[in-house]
């Protein structure tokens, strides 16, 4: 119980960390509602949006804290640092292995992009083009505060329900809790689209829904093979891809 709420207390940190880049990001006025635009500072408003993430944090990683051991998936690194076991993966290995799936995820999310280009309506371009994500804030948030939501929380919580509900810890099970965790991600995308664009196409959303899952299969899959920190690195390089991407 020890071991666990060091290696908990330790994930909350570095999620924090991530929630905290957020603040580097500043949202236009048009996408707050008015009354609180009216009633509140600008800056009152970004420490206001830091506390919905943070309790889905705190979720999450009690969830995984829980269950994780349970069904076998791992946080070797981590936990090494922490002595709380000895890891059956070597961090050079996460790194290799991150770094090789990162790209490969960053790559055709970026051809994802293309494909569908011409069918991303312009409000929907425009309204990206307003919000910019700094650096440190995909990075932070991104590769390490979403991988312990979506991986180390939502995913160990679908695997642990597959493996209650068949009775068996096979390759179906984990395959389950990667696909569902993806795609419901991917879904989680839909009220915002939906609230910049009036009558979105089904090609659109189509976009939407493999542009925002593709990478969480690879992300999944390391989480499964390679511990939480191998999806962490992965989910940074695809940041460095689609950002490179982006420049160029």
């Amino acid at each position: 119980m020890h071991n666990k709420l060091k290696l908990g207390l330790t994930l909350f940190g570095l999620g924090i960390l991530g929630i905290l880049s957020m603040l580097t990001i500043t949202f236009p006025g048009d996408m707050i509602p008015k009354e609180l635009v009216e009633a509140l500072s600008p800056e009152t408003l970004k420490y206001l949006s830091l506390i919905q993430p943070s309790v889905l944090l705190l979720i999450a990683v009690v969830i995984g804290t829980m269950l994780y051991d349970k069904v076998n998936l791992q946080v070797p690194s981590i936990s090494d640092i922490l002595k709380i076991e000895s890891p059956k993966i070597s961090f050079k290995e996460q790194i290799k292995f991150g770094v090789l799936f990162g790209i490969i995820a960053g790559i055709l999310t970026t051809l994802v992009t293309f494909v569908f280009k011409t069918s991303i309506p312009q409000e929907f371009v425009e309204m990206q083009g307003k919000v910019q994500f700094t650096p440190i804030a995909r990075f932070l948030y991104g590769g390490i505060t979403e991988e312990i939501l979506m991986r180390f929380g939502f995913m160990t919580l679908l695997v642990w329900s597959a493996f209650k509900i068949t009775k068996n810890l096979n390759d179906l099970t984990y395959w389950i809790g990667i696909v569902l965790a993806s795609l419901l991600f991917a879904i989680g995308h839909f009220p915002m689209v939906f609230s910049v664009v009036e009558n979105p196409s089904a090609l659109f959303l189509t976009f939407v829904m493999l542009g925002n899952s593709i990478a969480g299969l690879f992300f999944g899959w390391l989480y499964w093979r390679k511990g939480l920190e191998a999806a962490m690195v992965a989910h940074i390089m695809t940041h460095v891809i689609l950002m490179t991407g982006e420049i160029m």
